[in-house]
């Protein structure tokens, strides 16, 4: 009986499996598996997964920084929530921006020993499960987290093939990715993240930017939040708490719904052409269980922003949940997805 995978070390290299038809053991599917399986408090309870919602110490950041964290730290993102989000992060991602980034990726320098893909705040792995299958040529994925619990899932999780069947390796690295140089990403065919703009500063948006450029690669940066979502039936609520949970997004300098404007003004001084697309979450009867703790952690950053609409919201939360455990809710949660095609090193756009 096979084993689950151990805890990558810094820099561990993962080769996928050999390709071709065989059949997974049930141990093998299991350790696949990017996480355990999603625990979702009822639709009575106000309690929020970690990365749903606020649930950091009162006065600290809570971003995708890899700071050192005291052995008794609760994770910032839990694989439950990145367990629930994925099926519609994939729904969402933004097809029409692969097309020019597969025309880039088709002939840079070095193409022949395949792409160098780094995936910065990799959570477990999903971007790479979405695009390496979608992407021809041998690949190799560098998975970046400050968190080696997620970091494990994703390396064992990892897809095994690229679009042609061609290898798929990784590696993964536990460190800082607001300090990412050009020499961090020397070699690198192409950067992604997702979810990842929105909880960065100007200042870190300007180093990724410079990074990317200074190492040539293009950059796939998706699901970044754009301040509007859309309730059906709507609530009187609604705008309120929309703007409040903007404003939380904005806290210690964070860029949260400004950050595709920022990033899309970073990269373009650079020299990068910059392609926007949307990809909003459609989250219906089918979605329950993300909507509902996409419900929680949303009034609840918005209340931590304005103390003063805590009654009124937690009556509204009540009346969203029992909606939304009735099937009778439907929500589209804006995001945007930017390619920026920077300029290749030693040579022309």
């Amino acid at each position: 009986m096979r084993r689950a995978a151990p805890a990558q070390r810094d820099g561990d290299t993962v080769p996928a499996p050999p390709t071709g038809p065989r059949e997974e053991t049930r141990d093998e599917e299991r350790d696949r598996s990017p996480g355990p399986a999603a625990v979702v408090p009822g639709a009575g309870s106000t309690a929020v997964v970690p990365g749903a919602g606020p649930v950091t110490r009162p006065g600290e950041r809570p971003t995708v920084r890899l700071r050192e964290d005291g052995p008794g730290d609760a994770p910032r993102y839990a694989p439950e929530w990145l367990r629930l989000r994925e099926g519609p992060d994939a729904a969402a991602r933004s097809q029409d921006l692969l097309d020019p980034l597969r025309s880039r990726l088709a002939g840079p320098p070095g193409r022949g020993s395949g792409l160098i893909v780094h995936d910065l705040g990799c959570g477990t792995g999903s971007m790479g499960r979405w695009l390496a299958p979608r992407l021809d040529g041998a690949q190799h994925w560098v998975l970046h987290d400050r968190d080696p619990h997620l970091l494990h899932f994703a390396a064992a999780a990892a897809p095994r093939a690229a679009a042609d069947g061609r290898r798929v390796t990784v590696e993964t690295r536990h460190g800082d990715i607001a300090r990412l140089t050009p020499g961090a990403l020397a070699g690198a065919s192409l950067v992604t993240a997702s979810a990842l703009l929105d909880v960065l500063t100007r200042e870190e948006t300007g180093t990724l930017a410079a990074a990317c450029a200074g190492a040539g690669c293009p950059a796939l940066l998706t699901l970044s939040v754009a301040g509007r979502v859309d309730l059906t039936p709507s609530d009187p609520l609604d705008a309120r708490l929309t703007e409040a949970f903007n404003a939380h997004q904005r806290r210690s300098g964070l860029l949260g719904p400004d950050a595709v404007t920022a990033a899309r003004d970073a990269f373009t001084a650079h020299g990068a052409t910059v392609r926007l697309r949307p990809s909003p979450w459609r989250l219906g009867p089918g979605e329950r269980a993300l909507t509902g703790q996409w419900l929680r952690g949303w009034v609840a950053a918005a209340v931590e922003q304005r103390p003063d609409l805590r009654a009124p919201a937690d009556s509204y939360l009540a009346r969203r949940l029992a909606a939304c455990e009735a099937g009778e809710l439907s929500v589209v949660v804006h995001h945007t997805d930017l390619l920026a095609l920077c300029r290749p090193t030693g040579g022309t756009p």
